[in-house]
């Protein structure tokens, strides 16, 4: 990926700088460049390109990037797109303003070009119209400033654009995609099958999940006049991108890089064309230190660290945007005090940092005897689930004893083995030779997992700060993390074990992981889905930014990752942040052209 050093950044001039290059600022370079505005984009992390960096057909212990856990990405191992991040980097620590484990956040940084579109599951739902709203519907938590149909327009673009593979279900709070914009799903494999089977009999609506990665080509002939209508020159730069870009032919695990382009990430489906554009700069290994302000209120451009030489540049720009993920925004924000914000820019509502939220979850694996001595055949298709169940019990909210809900994902598969003992030593106690490796093919694709990914209520006690004391290597203050559950999400996880439960033992199966009590919840920050810290609102008062991702201090200050969600639905976050971007990104035009930003 075609980068350039911060010496040459200094002497061009932008019109727009963005800080991050996942999803927000991805798309947001995309948008951008394409209607002619300069961007300067700066990636804290180095350097990527999947399609050199991730080939394909190699196995988990062929990978050159891909490995075995380590102590900081224990759940994930030693994958291309987190080699320099993880859940702790060295260089840049974060604290925690408690000793208890379980009132802990967990903070993942990627460190990538591309960011964490090169390490996310590419689940890719869409908010439904209750979830814009929540507080209308029970009065806890806090209500969107925008609706559904204001952002649906948004949602099919970006779903035309990076390609979204799924069904149109018609069920509630769970919104059809228009005709023709989703992909074909790939089949479901016989523990999903087997599982839609049973939740039948239970009234759980098992069906297709929506991911972004292609089961066929993209129609480059069509889709770009959609995207672009009456602008041939943009038409020709995506329509030439899409092109680009293969039909998944089921090769390599979808949580790492992908080199033929068949699945999304900023880094083959963003970022290409804005460079094509000739109107995006990309500055990697650029550690930003404070968004830099004018006497009028404005930002005037950003300070970063160059992490190759120490030293501190400034560049310059007529608006910046911010999308560097949750936590990160919000330590820049903080961190980027001045005698028009003492305490950090655009908090005059003193809220950012508060309201941070992640995906509830918990999970629970079964052996299901129906699934014994299989033959061995390769199902596995895009890595990830292909089946999910989203929430179905909308009119329970008062019998269930909590509010909001949760969508189930399951994992059942015959992938590839990992290097560890593929048969449980309670399973295959006594056996060894031959026998063992019977025993082994019995057992192997057996066990399922079922995991919770519910929605949070934005509380008092989940915010971060800055630490005092500790700074990272560049001597920049670190972030200190508040968190803590409340019982909402406890009785959440409580009836999605016993969901978990009926369904493995429906299924005719045994339940082999038990959690109790306060174990049952994921720590903070695990599920890696980390919202808010500057939300959006109808007030300046009580939000931090207004409908359009723009901050209501500082009006050439834009934030398109997860910090302007004021809630965090029971669907994964990142196609409503490239909806969110896109729509920022179209305002942002507007505003720039008429003169007022």
């Amino acid at each position: 990926m075609l980068t350039i050093n911060a010496e040459e950044a200094i002497t061009r001039d932008y019109d727009v700088i963005i800080v991050g290059s996942g999803a927000g600022g991805g798309q947001m370079a995309f948008t951008l460049t394409l209607a002619g505005i300069k961007c300067l984009m700066l990636e804290a992390g180095r350097a990527y390109d999947p399609v050199t960096e991730t080939p394909m057909f190699q196995r988990r212990d062929q990978a050159p990037l891909l490995g075995t856990s380590t102590p900081d990405k224990q759940f994930f191992g030693f994958h291309d797109a987190t080699i320099d991040g993880g859940w702790e980097m060295e260089a840049e620590p974060y604290t925690q303003a408690s000793d208890k484990p379980e009132e802990q956040f967990w903070w993942w940084r990627a460190r990538m070009l591309g960011g964490r579109t090169n390490h996310w599951g590419r689940i890719s739902l869409r908010n439904g119209p209750y979830d814009f709203k929540p507080k209308t519907r029970d009065g806890l938590g806090l209500d969107w400033p925008i609706t559904y149909d204001e952002i649906e327009p948004y949602y099919t673009k970006v779903e035309q654009l990076i390609g979204v593979y799924g069904s149109n279900e018609g069920l509630e709070n769970t919104p059809n995609s228009p005709e023709g914009v989703l992909q074909p799903p790939p089949k479901g494999r016989a523990g999903e099958l087997l599982a839609q089977k049973h939740g039948k009999t239970l009234g759980i609506p098992i069906i297709p999940i929506h991911r972004a990665v292609l089961t066929r080509k993209l129609d480059a002939d069509r889709l770009p006049a959609q995207l672009f209508p009456g602008n041939t020159w943009a038409q020709k730069i995506v329509g030439d991108s899409m092109r680009a870009r293969a039909a998944c032919f089921w090769a390599t695990p979808c949580g790492r890089g992908c080199s033929t382009g068949a699945n999304y990430q900023s880094t083959t489906v963003h970022l290409p064309p804005a460079l094509a554009t000739g109107n995006l700069d990309i500055v990697a290994n650029a550690h930003v230190r404070e968004v830099l302000v004018g006497p009028d209120g404005k930002a005037t451009g950003v300070m970063f660290i160059d992490k190759t030489t120490g030293k501190d540049v400034q560049v310059k720009a007529k608006a910046v945007v911010l999308a560097a993920s949750s936590g990160e925004t919000v330590r820049i924000m903080l961190n980027s005090k001045s005698s028009l914000f003492p305490d950090g820019i655009a908090n005059g509502s003193g809220l950012v940092g508060k309201y941070i939220m992640d995906t509830v979850g918990t999970s629970l694996q079964g052996q299901i005897p129906a699934l014994e001595n299989l033959p061995p055949y390769n199902e596995d298709g895009a890595g990830g689930s292909h089946f999910y169940a989203p929430w179905w019990l909308y009119r329970e909210a008062e019998k269930l004893g909590f509010p909001r809900g949760y969508h189930i994902e399951m994992g059942a598969t015959r992938g590839m083995p990992g290097g560890g003992n593929p048969l449980p030593d309670d399973l295959g106690a006594g056996a060894y030779g031959a026998r063992y490796k019977q025993e082994a093919r019995r057992y192997y694709g057996s066990f399922m997992g079922f995991a919770c990914r519910g929605e949070m209520i934005p509380n008092d006690d989940c915010f971060a700060e800055l630490d005092d004391t500790v700074k990272d290597k560049w001597g920049v203050p670190v972030l200190k993390w508040h968190w803590k559950w409340a019982e909402h999400e406890q009785r959440m996880c409580d009836h999605a074990e016993l969901t978990f439960r009926e369904l493995i033992e429906t299924m005719g199966g045994t339940v082999r992981t038990v959690t109790t009590g306060r174990n049952r919840i994921d720590p903070g920050g695990k599920i890696i889905h980390e919202v808010g810290g500057a939300i959006m609102g109808s007030d300046g008062n009580t939000s931090v930014c207004n409908g359009f991702n723009q901050t209501w201090d500082v009006k050439n200050l834009f934030l398109v990752d997860g910090t302007p969600f004021p809630s965090n639905a029971d669907k994964n976050p990142t196609l409503t942040i490239m909806a969110l971007a896109w729509r920022a990104g179209d305002y942002l035009v507007d505003q720039s052209r008429r003169g007022l930003l």
